[in-house]
């Protein structure tokens, strides 16, 4: 409350309440600084009385001082912050993956509009585990889980369409990654860098460091991960215009699918249907003919819960109902991704979206 509020308050009060006294902002302002004012007028007390309900002499009291070492403060925050990393164990660590997941399905569903402080808030939460862990590799598999977070971050900060704070997030992603002393990580996060690259418009930078990417995660690396590359690294070549090198590398992402998609980490959001769209999203930006029925068919079976996933397929499906001549079902598919993309609000997807009704006069 302002002092100006507290004059309305208080002036209501003494209507209210048949009060006499009255209390000027100026008042107020020498009685809130301490400011010798000399005695108050008996209806001004009694209104402060009445008001807040204590003897005048107890308001007009100086506060009491309490005498605070701060350094004692400190050393006893020190403490307590290295004894709550001294109790992390495997179990917790594994409590904080279970919630970074849960942030990740709110995320591919509501948008990281609902969950971006939810998550920027766990970042600072592990980050003071990990700064604080002493005990002999404890601070690796909080690291890992670092560079998880971090390449979330950067991936929700990329769909609100801010490259250069996206691409802090993956040099986060990065540097933890290197702190967790696993070449998967570290492989991982600079593949998820790469897409600030394309975005950016720097396709010949992005392929290089994919290409990169992919030689740090050697046979050892999970086989969805070296799946994920595969095709990360096809969507950079198709960016640069490199159509056969590019279906090359959905060829390799397709063949080193596993079955089953396990649980590995890093996490990567990958299985027949996602690769699917993904060549879908190739093949639409070569405008092959083939695009259309790979995207509708990819469509028709994609988990409802992945809305950013289903905003890009559509306007994948969009262009490649465009380019072959069938401009009612390219509408149809532009105006449902403009409407998600409002929804989930990406910037990035309502970006693309727009930039295609434009080329075509929509």
């Amino acid at each position: 409350m302002t002092f100006e509020e507290f004059v309305q308050h208080a002036e209501a009060f003494a209507r209210d309440n048949h009060e006499p006294g009255t209390l000027s902002l100026r008042h107020l302002q020498r009685l809130a600084s301490g400011q010798p004012i000399g005695a108050l007028r008996p209806a001004t007390a009694r209104l402060l009385e009445h008001l807040f309900d204590e003897p005048i002499t107890a308001l007009l009291a100086p506060p009491k001082s309490t005498v605070v070492n701060k350094n004692e403060d400190a050393s006893t925050e020190l403490r307590q912050l290295i004894d709550a990393a001294r109790r992390m164990d495997r179990s917790t660590i594994e409590l904080l993956h279970q919630q970074l997941n849960a942030i990740r399905q709110l995320d591919r569903q509501l948008g990281a509009i609902i969950v971006r402080d939810e998550l920027k808030a766990k970042i600072r939460q592990v980050e003071r585990l990990a700064t604080y862990s002493l005990a002999p590799g404890a601070r690796e598999p909080l690291a890992a889980l670092l560079s998880e977070m971090y390449t979330l971050a950067g991936w929700q900060t990329l769909d609100f369409g801010d490259i250069t704070n996206a691409w802090q997030y993956y040099e986060q992603s990065r540097a933890a990654a290197a702190q967790s002393g696993s070449t998967i990580y570290e492989s991982h996060a600079a593949a998820e860098q790469a897409f600030v690259l394309i975005d950016a418009g720097a396709t010949r930078d992005a392929v290089d460091l994919l290409d990169y990417a992919r030689r740090c995660a050697d046979a050892t690396a999970p086989r969805i991960l070296r799946t994920w590359l595969a095709a990360a690294h096809g969507e950079a070549l198709a960016a640069c215009g490199d159509h056969s090198a590019s279906l090359h590398s959905f060829d390799q992402a397709a063949k080193l699918l596993p079955d089953d998609p396990s649980d590995a980490r890093p996490y990567v959001a990958l299985n027949a249907v996602h690769l699917a769209r993904w060549r879908g999203h190739v093949l639409a930006h070569f405008g092959d003919r083939a695009a259309v029925s790979v995207l509708t068919d990819a469509l028709s079976v994609l988990d409802p819960s992945f809305v950013r996933a289903k905003t890009s397929l559509c306007v994948d499906l969009a262009k490649a109902f465009s380019a072959s001549g069938h401009q009612s079902e390219a509408r149809d598919h532009a105006s449902q991704a403009a409407r998600l993309a409002k929804q989930i609000g990406s910037t990035r997807q309502y970006r693309r979206i727009k930039t295609l009704l434009e080329a075509n006069g929509y």
